[in-house]
């Protein structure tokens, strides 16, 4: 039996105050699918910043 083809993909979330990429997710890549913009915390910064999806 033939393995389906995910529609998912493999994102990093970077930090929007200091560009440390921090988290890794996934997301759908269905067309009209928003920005993902989350609250999480930063290691670098020590606070919740906002995070960015950015692709490898």
């Amino acid at each position: 039996m033939a393995k389906k083809k995910s529609k998912r993909e493999n994102v990093w979330l970077e930090c929007s105050e200091c560009g440390s990429r921090n988290y890794r997710t996934s997301v759908s890549v269905a067309e009209g699918t928003p920005k993902l913009r989350i609250k999480r915390f930063c290691k670098k910064e020590r606070s919740h910043t906002v995070h960015k999806i950015r692709r490898k």
